[in-house]
């Protein structure tokens, strides 16, 4: 189904196509995020058996009782395993969000550089294929990730690795989520995931099981957006919006409660980040006079933690 509002590309054009081509693609990624903040993307290689393999396993990992859950639960603030249902919120909301998570990390070798900077993971007893599958998944997404970036550079003019650079054994995070069926438990003011900027560089987001995310346009309109089967939704988060000056904004974005079949949905966005002492800096050429710099300095890893204590996973 085509989405006329917000681009959709074929990523073979960048990674089999010739110079124009790829220069195309780069042009079109790159005005799409800047227009609207969301691009959909086909021809990714991603296997779809490999992404219904990932459900099924979060699937089977949510229907088990809370006891069970919690044992993967409280990993530096969230960082890594089980967040529980309504612990998070959106940015300048107070009210939980109607979901819960798992997150999964880097796994680096014994002995890597950057393996003292991230929590390990945690993999779940009960659900003994997840490691496997989940790790398969991520690294694909991080090769996508990659190609996105380079086309990034591409059309900013940057060294072609210049931002595929900072995400080599970064720290990107998947996160499978699952919202619940609504019941009368639940607060009457809470929605599934409140408004909100991602805080990573961009996110890549495989077809989810239900409708339900919206996306603000640049006019302030809401509209519904969704990835098919065989599509990826890429957005611009925080991290990239600050070293380019908010030449790139953040796409607003939210996932709103079932307007029809009162049904659950799960979703595994993949959220690319740097490594934690990547040092964000605005890039020079996205500083003018009409543009001065508007934020110092910062590392990745300190960004981050301010604004995981911002949406409640961390508590100073």
């Amino acid at each position: 189904m085509t989405q006329p509002y917000v681009r959709t590309l074929n990523l073979k054009d960048f990674t089999y196509g010739n110079t124009e081509q790829r220069k195309v693609f780069a042009e079109e990624f790159t005005s799409g995020l800047k227009d609207t903040g969301f691009v959909i993307l086909s021809g990714h290689g991603v296997d779809s058996k490999l992404i219904e393999k990932n459900y099924e396993l979060w699937e089977k990992f949510f229907s088990l009782d809370s006891e069970t859950k919690r044992k993967s639960e409280g990993v530096e603030g969230g960082a890594r395993g089980y967040t529980g249902f309504g612990k998070e919120h959106a940015k300048n909301r107070k009210v939980g969000d109607l979901k819960e998570f798992f997150h999964v990390g880097q796994e680096l070798s014994m002995g890597h550089p950057l393996s003292s900077d991230y929590a390990a993971n945690v993999w779940p007893d009960e659900v003994p294929e997840l490691r496997k599958h989940a790790i398969s998944f991520y690294r694909e997404l991080e090769r996508v990730a990659r190609n996105m970036l380079e086309a990034l550079a591409l059309h900013m003019d940057l060294r072609p690795n210049f931002f595929s650079d900072m995400i080599q054994d970064g720290n990107s995070i998947l996160r499978a989520i699952h919202y619940p069926r609504l019941d009368d438990s639940m607060d009457p003011n809470a929605i599934r995931a409140g408004e909100h900027e991602d805080i990573n560089l961009i996110t890549l987001l495989v077809e989810s099981t239900a409708s339900g995310l919206e996306l603000l346009t640049r006019d302030g309109n809401w509209i519904p957006v969704k990835a098919e089967k065989g599509q990826i939704i890429v957005d611009a988060g925080d991290m990239l919006s600050r070293i380019t000056n908010e030449t790139i904004p953040a796409t607003t974005h939210r996932v709103v409660n079932p307007k029809g079949e009162n049904t659950s949905r799960y979703s595994m966005p993949f959220f690319v980040h740097p490594y934690s002492n990547y040092l964000l800096e605005t890039i020079p050429s996205c500083i003018s006079e009409d543009q001065p710099e508007k934020y110092p300095p910062i590392t990745a890893g300190d960004f981050l933690y301010e604004r995981l204590v911002e949406i409640g996973l961390i508590k100073k």
